[in-house]
Parts: C-alpha cells; structure tokens; sequence
C-alpha cells in the first residue's frame, strides 16, 4: 500500500457505508490504521492487549510501570554524525534539534502496535465513520464525541479534528513539576496540580458533539512562592461558531476570582511562556485561524511507550539534561503517522505561521509538532511521551517537552518523578464533577 496519501482540501462528506464495513477487518483497524507492517520496520498490527499484558501487577496497573517492552536495547542511535542515513524518517524539528545539540540523540527501539481501543470506542468510530461531518464553517463537529470522529480523514479539516478530539483518559488528576531549562544551565521550577475530565470518554457516559462541553480543566500552583494559590479553571466548547474557552482566575493577593481574558491560541503558558495555549496535546481548541492541509499517511520515528521517563526513583538531575531530557530516558519508534500542516489564513493573528502536526495513525494522538515563526523560519518542536495507561484502556500523556531552537531553551512540564506515589496520576476518577470546575470551584480552593 502507498505510505502517502495525497489528501487535501476542504470536503465535508461522510464516510460511505462501505469505507465504514471496512473497519475492524482485515486490512484496517477500528480506528482506521493499517494492519499491516512495513518492510521498512512499522510493526504490524496485533492489538493483543487492552487492560493490562502479561505479569503486570495490581499496583502498577495504577501506578508506575516500566512497561511491557522495559527489556529491550536500542536497535540504533541517531546523531548528528549519522542523521542523513535516517533523515527520510526524521521531523525538520528533530534534525534541527541533532544539528544545534550535541547532546541530543534518537534512540530507535522496536516498533510495537500491541494495544487496541475498548470495543465501545470501536463501535462509537464506525458511527461515526458513517454519520460525522464537520459543520460548513468549520467551527464544530456533528457525530459522537468518543473514538475517532474521522477514521477516512478527506481533508485536512477532518483530520485535526481527530487530533482537537482524540480519545483519552476521561479524567486526570496529578501534582506535577515543571522545569524551564535555559542554555548556561539555570533551572527554574515550578509546582502545580492539575485535573481535567473529558466526560465523553467514559463507556457510560458517550454524548454527541451538540454537547456544548469538550473538556473542563483545573490548575492550581503550589510554587514558586509568587505564584502559590493562583487557580485556573474554566471548559473549552465543542462548538467555536458562538462559544470560546471560558476561564476564571483566582488571585491569591485579592482573593477573588474573575473571568480571564481571551486565553485562546497564541496566549502564553505560564510560568515559562515557552509555549502557547494551543500547543497543549501539541494542538487543541478551535482551528479556525489556519488553512490546514492532510499531507498524507507517512513513516517517522516518533516517541513512543516512554514508560521510563516517568520513574520514581529518578531525580530531575537525572531526568533533566543542559539541551533536553536524557536521552537515556527517551524511546523513539518507526511509527506510520498522518501528517498535518496548517498555515495561517489571511489577516488571521499567531505568533506561529505554520504549524506540522505528526498523529499516530493507530490513536490519532499527536506525538510531534514542528512550529514556524512569522518569518517562516523554524521556531519550536515539542514533543509528548505517551505511556499506556491500563486502567483507562488508552495512552496517556505525560512528560510534554517545549524545545525553543532559536534560544535554545527548553521546558518539561507534567513531571512526576520527585511528586511521590500519593500525588502520581489518577486517571478515570468517574467520582469528578462539573462543578468541580469553574468560578465556584476556584472560590472554594482559594486560600
């Protein structure tokens, strides 16, 4: 089969009925990947596990893992002496990254495609297939908001809806680190606890995209001292035509809670600011701003099963290097990905004029982004290292990695190695509520 589709344009056209039969058969998954391997070394498809694989224990099925693959050795490793024979399968990012870095490098492991998406994400993904459409301005969705909302993606337009609305964990809750590295050495840290809860993502509690709530979201710092009590929270819509992010603020120094300004796009993360609002999950929210093209289904090594980085008996200084995470810790795979390009519409504003999104074909999780400045020019590179989460039967996001290649600085943010085992990730807490987010639930926390 060709590796590369060239697939562009804007079509708002449902799957037919036969695309959609062909789910879950022989020569596709239920989400849409290829079964097949490739010579080259993409694994094949098995998706022989779902909640677990042989030997893992109670405790790690909520906790830290190793992983299934902990055993393995590198097959190669790509430097900067070596990245021409490799750079077919390499990001422009990450070969910018092994030119300016010496201490940077790929490891490349096996490839493995082992697990496979809880029956009523399939079942979910086949109506979908046949029924989903992206609304004629392009601002919202019509179809069911669990699964994969496009699994025969005809447009670019479908396809980073798949990534704004890829399945996840139905809830996180964890106290995380984060760490701004700059090139003479410093280290700035900071602390927070984070939850969100997507609650389409739960076998029981399916909804449609006419839902008018994706995703809700809690942030409260711990620390530095100047940040310490300041909370975050708010929901982002399913439907931008006539709603936005909405956010409220807790000032510790006032004690009052306000609604936050327009956080959308290109709004600066604190504490850092080296990434934006919607390079959260490398891309979220509303893609109205840019002209986005399906480059087409392509072969990269990504990161991939990177249970190790999120070690609890690893301190920072092992984890955080001068010019990126360790790359003892780091696990590249040969993975297919689609690949996604949005360049920014005519009089639209963002600090990035085109944006390269790499999605694992088999989960539609972005693993790779590659961000260009105004001037055209390469800018950032991110990246997430997704484990395996049993007890939610999907990939979890955990360490994300903010790489600026003009300053040279970088950011590791949902760290967890020095958090203890109390404050590790809780994902599919089903007890979370609403109203555990939002202006009241800010008030009730602040301090």
């Amino acid at each position: 089969m060709a590796l590369a589709l060239a697939l562009t344009g804007t079509v708002f056209a449902k799957s037919t009925s036969g695309e959609a039969a062909k789910l879950d058969g022989d020569t596709l998954t239920c989400a849409g990947a290829l079964r097949a391997g490739s010579d080259s070394g993409v694994a094949p498809y098995t998706g022989q596990w779902l909640d677990g694989w042989p030997g893992i224990t109670p405790a790690e099925r909520i906790g830290y893992t190793a992983g299934p693959y902990a055993a393995e050795k590198p097959l190669f490793t790509i430097t900067a002496a070596n990245m021409a024979e490799h750079a077919v399968r390499l990001t422009p990012g990450q070969q910018k990254m092994l030119k300016a870095y010496p201490d940077f490098r790929i490891p490349v492991y096996p490839s493995h495609r082992d697990f496979r998406m809880p029956d009523w994400a399939c079942e979910v993904t086949k109506k979908n297939a046949a029924s989903a459409q992206v609304k004629p301005n392009g601002k919202g969705l019509e179809g069911i908001n669990a699964g994969i909302a496009f699994p025969f993606p005809a447009s670019g337009l479908e396809a980073i809806w798949n990534v704004a609305t890829v399945r996840r964990p139905a809830s996180e809750q964890v106290v995380n680190d984060i760490a701004a590295v700059y090139p003479n050495g410093a280290i700035t840290m900071a602390q927070q606890f984070y939850m969100s809860m997507n609650p389409s993502h739960g076998p029981d509690s399916i909804k449609p995209f006419s839902d008018k709530v994706q995703a809700y979201f809690l942030s409260e710092f711990y620390a530095p001292p100047r940040d310490k009590g300041f909370i975050s929270t708010g929901w982002q819509p399913n439907d931008f035509t006539d709603d936005a992010t909405s956010a409220w603020q807790y000032l510790p120094g006032t004690r009052r809670v306000r609604q936050a300004p327009n956080i959308c796009c290109d709004y600066p993360v604190p504490p850092a600011g080296m990434h934006t609002v919607d390079d959260n999950y490398i891309f979220n929210g509303s893609p109205e701003r840019y002209d986005w093209k399906l480059v087409g289904r392509q072969e990269f090594y990504m990161p991939s099963h990177m249970f190790r980085i999120n070690d609890p008996t690893l301190k920072y200084k092992d984890v955080l290097g001068k010019q990126g995470i360790n790359p003892e810790l780091l696990r590249f795979e040969l993975h297919r990905v689609w690949v996604i390009e949005g360049n920014l519409k005519p009089g639209m504003r963002h600090v990035y004029k085109k944006r390269v999104i790499y999605a694992d074909e088999d989960t539609w999780l972005p693993a790779w982004g590659d961000n260009y400045d105004s001037r055209g020019e390469l800018w950032r590179s991110k990246y997430i290292a997704y484990r395996y989460a049993p007890n939610a039967q999907a990939y979890h996001r955990t360490v994300a990695v903010y790489h600026d290649l003009k300053s040279h600085a970088y950011e590791a943010t949902y760290l967890v190695n020095e958090v203890g085992k109390d404050n590790w990730w809780k994902v599919n807490d089903f007890s979370l509520k609403p109203e555990m987010f939002g202006p009241k639930a800010a008030q009730s926390r602040g301090r």
